[in-house]
């Protein structure tokens, strides 16, 4: 049967942030290259080929693109210069407004004004909530937990959380049921979902597939991965810190130097610093393929972190030092930089790709056990 070229979807990605799709003439090159593509996986080739014929159902039912980890020698031994990469990353974010279906996610890949004009709405409604909600201002010392009551910050926390738990799971019921059923011909036992469970949080925890992305290269290959690691492990603790132990780590008590409250702070504070500026000094000097092209989405989440990780170090100095009105202000603004950070970028943007990527590697062995079920069947017990 023949297929019918639909040129919408090559111009659909290119919102996306792919470029030069149509220069590609499928060679082959970039499949061969890659150390992380398979008989099963041959990509980027294969999903490039998808898009230039403009099979939509077969891109959004793909494990592909998650299964790239953006080592760029694709794009940088390219004979066309199509930019294999490049092409990859935009399908992630692609599948990332179509799993979501609030629609949000698409708007802001693809609409700068939709996704900053958002953030500042979020973040201004927080000051306007801190504005005419806070407590008592005491101006003689800092009494941070009388200015906005732990117990109401702690709640307001809870609910976020709650809210943030509903959009990432719907989303990732949406890319199940992509993957899964409509991609899968055959039936995937219960059993399955359980026994290869420990994959998600092996790719999870370590994204070791990173590493073998950079197999055979030297050390400084593997910085953007040992970056990263220590980028998700800083921003994870204080996502607990600030989830579950809020009581304990905004308090109005000075600890000593030796406090687990301390040095667990400092260590997220620093490698959320050093994993952020590096990543936006990279995309500004583009020396290695993965900076080369940045989308908006690239420089955001980035961005946001470092505001909200530098007003807790000055909100933090401030209260040593015992300036009440300033450590106010500063704790406001430090909300109003990390409500959207949660509450839109991380079901909607480029945070979600630490969870789905895991998924995919997840999925996918779950895809080849069900399949091996299905050619190996277990054999019927014999009779009495």
């Amino acid at each position: 049967m023949s297929a019918r070229v639909d040129p919408n979807l090559m111009s659909e990605l290119k919102e996306y942030g792919a470029v030069e799709i149509e220069a590609c003439f499928n060679c082959g090159n970039c499949t061969a290259i890659c150390p992380l593509t398979s008989d099963h996986y041959p990509f980027p080739r294969n999903m490039i080929r998808v898009i230039q014929l403009g099979f939509e159902d077969r891109l959004e039912q793909s494990l592909d693109p998650w299964l790239c980890y953006y080592c760029g020698e694709c794009s940088e031994t390219c004979p066309r210069g199509a930019e294999p990469a490049e092409t990859m990353m935009s399908l992630r974010r692609w599948l990332t407004a179509k799993y979501d279906w609030t629609g949000l996610a698409r708007k802001f890949y693809t609409s700068k004004l939709w996704e900053i004009g958002s953030m500042v709405l979020v973040g201004l409604v927080v000051i306007l909530i801190a504005f005419f909600s806070h407590g008592p201002i005491n101006t003689d010392q800092v009494e941070l937990n009388a200015f906005a009551p732990v117990e109401f910050i702690h709640l307001v926390d809870w609910v976020m959380a709650g809210g943030l738990v509903f959009f990432i799971l719907t989303n990732i019921i949406s890319m199940h049921n992509a993957i899964l059923r409509k991609g899968l011909e055959v039936k995937v036992p219960l059993s399955l979902y359980i026994t290869e469970a420990w994959n998600f949080i092996v790719a999870l925890v370590t994204q070791k597939r990173w590493v073998d992305c950079s197999e055979d290269k030297d050390t400084r290959e593997l910085l953007p991965w040992i970056r990263h690691l220590l980028l998700v492990s800083g921003y994870g603790l204080m996502l607990v810190l600030v989830v579950f132990f809020l009581g304990w780590f905004q308090t109005d008590d000075i600890y000593p130097l030796w406090h687990p409250q301390r040095w667990l702070g400092y260590y997220a504070t620093i490698v959320i610093l050093f994993g952020c500026t590096s990543a936006i000094w990279g995309r500004f000097k583009k020396q290695i393929q993965m900076h080369k092209y940045s989308h908006a989405s690239d420089w955001i989440f980035p961005i946001l972190l470092i505001g909200v990780t530098l007003t807790g170090i000055i909100q933090h100095t401030f209260r040593y030092l015992g300036l009440p009105l300033a450590t106010y202000y500063t704790y406001v603004l430090h909300l109003a930089l990390a409500a959207p950070m949660l509450i839109l970028e991380v079901p909607f943007g480029k945070w979600s790709h630490l969870y789905y990527r895991p998924l995919a590697i997840y999925f996918q062995k779950i895809k080849e056990s069900a399949l091996q079920q299905e050619l190996s069947p277990e054999p019927a017990p014999a009779g009495d």
